[in-house]
């Protein structure tokens, strides 16, 4: 079953935990109805304990329902942008369709980079705000304790294309909580 869902950061993570999370509810309600139908089947009443059962399964059925709606509302990174990207995946540390929220906003990633201490992501949402994306990023960095890091969101491919070619090119060391930054990004987003 794990060659079926894709790890987070990886091109297409989105779309793959659409199809995931809706068979996920589809399953989990089927479940709720089949036992419900099952206690009013055998007894002829609402008033048995699978009755109680399905409802009680309602709760992780809605909110399964909930996460699927979620997913279906994201979208991730478009293949033509993928195939701009792709080449700069082994020089850094990359991640592909993040979707980071907050209380007020929400902001698709399509592809962001991390290399020593710059991290540079690029949307393609016109909704998404690209400095209050920056804002969200860095306070939650600062959050974690997470210090000196410049973050950047473009919402031009081709400037986010001449970023990561620049990237390329730098000579820097790498973070020193590289790996704790990942974990960082990966749990603040869907």
């Amino acid at each position: 079953m794990k060659k079926w869902i894709l790890p987070k950061g990886s091109y297409g993570y989105i779309e793959n935990r659409k199809v995931f999370t809706a068979l996920r509810t589809l399953f989990y309600f089927v479940i709720c109805i089949g036992l419900y139908l099952m206690g009013y089947i055998t007894t002829g009443s609402n008033k048995n304990l699978l009755t109680v059962v399905a409802v009680l399964g309602a709760l992780p059925s809605c909110k399964s329902a909930v996460n699927m709606i979620v997913f279906l509302r994201a979208r991730g990174c478009s293949l033509k942008l993928r195939e701009k990207v792709c080449g700069y995946d082994g020089a850094f540390t990359t991640f592909y369709d993040m979707y980071f929220t907050s209380y007020q906003k929400n902001f698709p990633i399509s592809h962001m980079a991390l290399k020593g201490n710059i991290l540079c992501g690029v949307t393609e949402e016109s909704q998404c705000d690209p400095r209050e994306a920056e804002k969200h990023l860095e306070q939650m960095l600062q959050q974690e304790g997470i210090k000196n890091i410049t973050v950047k969101i473009f919402t031009n491919a081709e400037k986010y294309i001449d970023r990561l070619s620049q990237l390329k090119n730098l000579e820097t060391e790498g973070h020193k909580k590289q790996e704790e930054l990942a974990r960082l990004l990966y749990s603040i987003s869907l």
